[in-house]
């Protein structure tokens, strides 16, 4: 099957087979078409049913709701609608690659994974600019870490999103070939490649940059608060655990598809094929669906490693509970690494002006 049909990934991989050689090709990974059916059938269930009870627990929790909680709804929401075309790419895959339901939902479905992926991206982002801002400049953070600013942020995140999905949506369409329908990209020019490698420079690498810079800033000062204090409290290990958690499943979900991605993108640009259409083909099969499992662990990662959410879920699936003890105080380990790394730069800065005022 051609790069151009073996995945809805491949709305991004521009390849250089035209529509007429559709119907020629084939994976080069035996039984490709039952595993990836089995695979997001498995990924569609577990991820809307988790997405689901993520953003009921948190909208309708009694009490104040973190400010991060808010970035945390949207990522879910975004998703929740993501998986819900799920189906219609479990039947294309049992169908060997055929797109048995029309021109609309062939333009929709990979306009809609499209505006998930910016989403998905940008969200992750703001949510490390967030927390870098709560810990490493904490008086900064009272001007913006607002709800209206958060709900303003997110706004404008899906209208942005929205509009980067407008390429997928104009170039993607239903193929004709022998009678039979093919949904596939058109065929690619300079310019559409240019863009191209443009949007994912701006919309991946740049983000990915941003978030492990401001996680690698948050880690090191953990790290120098553990030395200042000569012991390891418990919850800001388990701070420490689920920032290291969260990154690592974006990077390892999202950085294999998008490495091969950026790959095509340049060999069709320069015309230089330093790696094998085989090797792209092959590479971009392999991480396309980590990419889509990224979707449903999510809600898995919060529910596991924060006691705040996993306490929300409880309480909203079994009110009866709601009274009971999980073994962790009421005070979340998000909450409670802002608070004791916002200290230990105030002890910090307190430090310094003594040291100063002392040598004046």
């Amino acid at each position: 099957m051609d790069p151009e049909t073996t995945s809805v990934y491949l709305d991004y991989y521009y390849a250089t087979s035209s529509n007429s050689d559709i119907k020629e090709t084939h994976s080069s990974i035996p039984y490709t078409s039952v595993f990836l059916s089995i695979f997001y059938t498995v990924v569609f269930l577990t991820g809307v049913l988790g997405n689901l009870i993520l953003i009921g627990a948190l909208n309708f929790k009694r009490g104040s709701r973190r400010l991060i909680d808010i970035f945390i709804i949207n990522l879910a929401a975004s998703d929740f609608i993501f998986l819900v075309t799920l189906p219609l790419w479990v039947d294309k895959e049992a169908s060997l690659g055929l797109w048995r339901t029309g021109s609309f939902l062939c333009k929709g479905s990979s306009y809609v994974i499209s505006v998930n992926m910016h989403c998905s991206v940008f969200l992750l982002t703001c949510m490390s600019v967030d927390r870098y801002l709560a810990i490493m400049c904490p008086a900064m953070s009272r001007k913006f870490r607002r709800r209206d600013c958060a709900y303003g942020v997110c706004a404008s995140i899906w209208f942005i999103s929205c509009l980067l999905g407008l390429p997928t949506l104009l170039s993607r369409e239903l193929t004709l070939i022998e009678n039979k329908p093919y949904c596939a990209e058109k065929k690619a020019t300079s310019v559409k490649l240019t863009w191209g490698l443009v949007t994912l420079i701006f919309t991946f690498f740049v983000p990915l940059l941003s978030i492990v810079t401001s996680y690698s800033c948050i880690t090191r000062k953990l790290c120098a608060h553990y030395q200042q204090s000569g012991k390891h409290n418990k919850k800001l290990r388990k701070s420490m655990k689920i920032i290291f958690i969260v990154v690592a499943a974006f990077v390892f979900s999202w950085l294999p598809f998008n490495t091969f991605k950026l790959l095509a993108i340049v060999s069709r640009l320069k015309h230089e094929h330093h790696f094998s259409s085989t090797t792209l083909q092959l590479g971009i099969e392999v991480s396309g669906p980590l990419a889509f499992a990224n979707s449903c662990v999510n809600p898995l990662i919060y529910y596991t490693f924060d006691s705040y959410i996993r306490r929300a879920i409880v309480h909203c699936l079994c009110p009866c509970l709601k009274n009971y003890d999980f073994g962790s105080s009421t005070e979340t380990s998000d909450s409670h690494l802002t608070k004791a790394l916002s200290n230990f730069i105030h002890a910090e800065d307190f430090v310094r002006r003594r040291k100063r005022s002392v040598s004046l």
